[in-house]
């Protein structure tokens, strides 16, 4: 399960990316008559029953009111490889390749999922490091000091954990401009997650360094002259190296939910700027999604994602097993 979860998760990282020659359509162009579009079905036997390469059938729309698309059998359109810096693409623009299908306003989901990757996976790297660092920081300095910063930082990060994240994340960024440039909108967005997620590496920091530091290792390192400084950087906080990268990778998909509740609510991202939150705002439209299951895409990439990377982390976090055992 691990190696699926690492292929799993290095997939969407190499296809986010690599997106902008990936997706074979812009992710903002809107198709004529695709709204709703079925996913394109790729063949490679023709109609006489030879085998050729791929290549699909041109799609037309039969009745808009009931969103009901016929194939043209008699107009096979082969793929263009390697064609204006894009994999693979449709050579009629009348015709676009659609893998997954079109959303309302026509555009290519398939591409919207990609560059989607690019903006959530970024925006959850970017948060769950933000909060591991500044945790890690505040962790060992209160850890190592003690005293009044120990129970001051303590007390902080225990009254950011009892806060209900979820609320929490709504009542700030409801209190921050909802029309913002998209780079202010990605940095407000990391910050708020980072300011939610650090109490839970902090404490857990501290506790490593207030155990460690009354070690022998330390007390020796004291006394041949070592500073505090050089006390906490090189010999304390490296004890807290396997603890920060399962707490990393347990706010990595924290975060990845964290933004699709935000842009689903309709407090993130634009609509213009695609995200998998914001491409999850169609598949709540339940009068639409009996007829036009593929706009679920999102859902089952975040799922995916979340999946790998507890799985990933569940690994790393099991203790190993020193036990002797007898031949």
């Amino acid at each position: 399960m691990k190696t699926l979860a690492r292929v799993v998760l290095s997939g969407w990282v190499l296809v986010a990316l690599l997106a902008p020659w990936v997706a074979p359509n812009d992710p903002g162009r809107q198709f004529d008559a695709r709204a709703y579009a079925p996913p394109t079905r790729l063949h490679v036997i023709s109609a006489s029953g030879s085998i050729q390469a791929p290549f699909f059938y041109a799609l037309h729309l039969e009745n808009p009111l009931e969103r009901r698309y016929g194939t043209d059998v008699s107009r096979p359109i082969g793929l263009v490889w390697l064609a204006r810096a894009v994999l693979v693409s449709s050579p009629d623009d009348g015709q676009p390749l659609l893998l997954l299908g079109g959303d309302s306003l026509g555009r290519d989901l398939f591409s919207r999922v990609l560059y989607g990757a690019r903006l959530s996976l970024g925006l959850a790297v970017v948060a769950a490091l933000g909060a591991t660092l500044v945790g890690a920081l505040a962790g060992v300095v209160a850890g190592f000091a003690g005293g009044l910063l120990d129970s001051a930082m303590t007390r902080v990060a225990e009254v950011v954990l009892v806060l209900p994240a979820l609320y929490v994340l709504l009542a700030l960024r409801s209190a921050m401009p909802l029309v913002v440039p998209p780079l202010w909108t990605f940095a407000i967005t990391a910050v708020i997650f980072a300011l939610v997620g650090w109490p839970f590496a902090a404490r857990g920091v501290r506790a490593i360094v207030a155990a460690e530091r009354r070690r022998d290792y330390v007390d020796a390192a004291v006394a041949l002259g070592a500073s505090r400084r050089r006390v906490l950087w090189v010999h304390l906080l490296p004890a807290t190296t396997g603890f920060l990268r399962t707490q990393f990778a347990l706010l990595l998909p924290a975060c990845i939910l964290a933004e699709a509740t935000l842009s689903f609510a309709g407090i993130g991202f634009s609509d213009d700027l695609p995200s998998w939150g914001t491409l999850l705002q169609e598949a709540g439209n339940i009068g639409v999604l009996p007829s036009a299951p593929w706009l679920l895409a999102p859902a089952v990439a975040i799922f995916s994602v979340v999946l790998a990377v507890n799985i990933m982390a569940d690994t790393a976090a099991r203790p190993i097993d020193t036990t002797p055992r007898v031949a």
